[in-house]
């Protein structure tokens, strides 16, 4: 009985348990397999290394303020966090990994970085 790869249909040579007749084609079947969900977490992993620089770029000195409209005009997206911190006060603080802000009144957030 002879097998089929897989991927491409071609005839399988070797061993009885081989799927694919290739590396290529068995690397091919499984990115095929996987591109919807690589899609999605590319795309967000992007989101989130693009709101990372905008908080790294308006934040230099490790503790700041800025305003929301500067925030939205460089491409900042709020929703897209990693993690968000409530103090023992009540302040919520949002993360994307170590650079964070909270936000405080008529538009204005505090820009920190988590050590």
């Amino acid at each position: 009985m002879q097998k089929a790869c897989l991927e491409c249909g071609e005839k399988i040579v070797g061993r009885a348990d081989k799927k694919f007749c290739s590396d290529y084609c068995r690397n091919a079947y499984h990115n095929n397999l996987n591109k919807d969900r690589k899609n999605l977490v590319r795309n967000v992993n992007n989101r989130l290394r693009k709101n990372y620089r905008i908080l790294e770029e308006c934040n230099p000195t490790e503790k700041t303020t800025t305003t929301k409209n500067r925030l939205l005009t460089k491409g900042f997206n709020f929703d897209y966090i990693t993690s968000i911190y409530t103090t023992k006060s009540g302040k919520v603080y949002y993360f994307v990994y170590d650079q964070g802000y909270l936000p405080l009144d008529n538009g204005i957030y505090a820009l920190v970085k988590r050590n």
